[in-house]
């Protein structure tokens, strides 16, 4: 059963065009993550590309779960331009009864862009700004943490968010250090990797992207 399942979800992967997976949505982990079951019986566990929902221990964490149930719990759902992450996760824009579940909740001020992963073209962005100046949803805190900067604080036993340690906007992306690499092992990480902190301060060779 495994393996028809992982072959399956292998074909859905690599079929260009259209929807590379389908079905409904029978579970809500958080705001941006769902799990959806499809024609086989198969679930899998979907992560919504492009934005990143507060935490559920964070502030509107909850509300944005809700938010998220409220688009796609029981529905039929389509996941497109899919990727896979190292959770095991299909990453992909989800659609649930036509609607672009990604999109809505960043309208809704329920979820920011994930300006590391997200096109710098991206319509997203625009959404963002319209729900940042209209106070929608997480805006209406003007000091407002951005979940990446919050998973980072609590790695680092902080108990607080570190400010500035992730870009909150595609300028300050573009202009940020993202990956740093290991002197004395030659091995670099990405600003997300659980070792991009451990990198010692005097072992540290900081890069603007991968393309050094």
């Amino acid at each position: 059963m495994y393996k028809h399942t992982h072959y399956l979800l292998c074909f859905l992967l690599l079929t260009p065009h259209a929807y590379a997976l389908e079905g409904k949505v029978v579970g809500v982990t958080d705001g941006d993550t769902l799990a959806i079951l499809d024609v086989t019986k198969s679930q899998h566990r979907i992560r919504l590309a492009e934005i990143d929902a507060p935490e559920s221990k964070q502030a509107f964490g909850q509300r944005a779960k809700q938010a998220l149930s409220k688009l796609c719990f029981g529905k039929h759902a389509e996941v497109r331009n899919t990727s896979a992450d190292r959770y095991q996760r299909v990453v992909g824009t989800v659609y649930c009864d036509g609607l672009n579940a990604n999109s809505e909740l960043v309208r809704q001020g329920m979820a920011w862009v994930y300006v590391q992963y997200a096109s710098k073209s991206s319509p997203l962005f625009a959404l963002e700004t319209t729900a940042r100046t209209k106070k929608l949803g997480l805006w209406a805190d003007p000091h407002a943490t951005p979940p990446w900067e919050w998973r980072r604080a609590g790695r680092a036993g902080t108990g607080r968010p570190i400010a500035s340690l992730a870009p909150t906007s595609i300028d300050e992306a573009s202009s940020s250090s993202s990956v740093r690499g290991n002197r004395r092992s030659k091995v670099y990480h990405l600003f997300h990797c659980p070792s991009y902190d451990a990198v010692g301060p005097q072992n540290r060779v900081e890069f603007s992207s991968e393309g050094f």
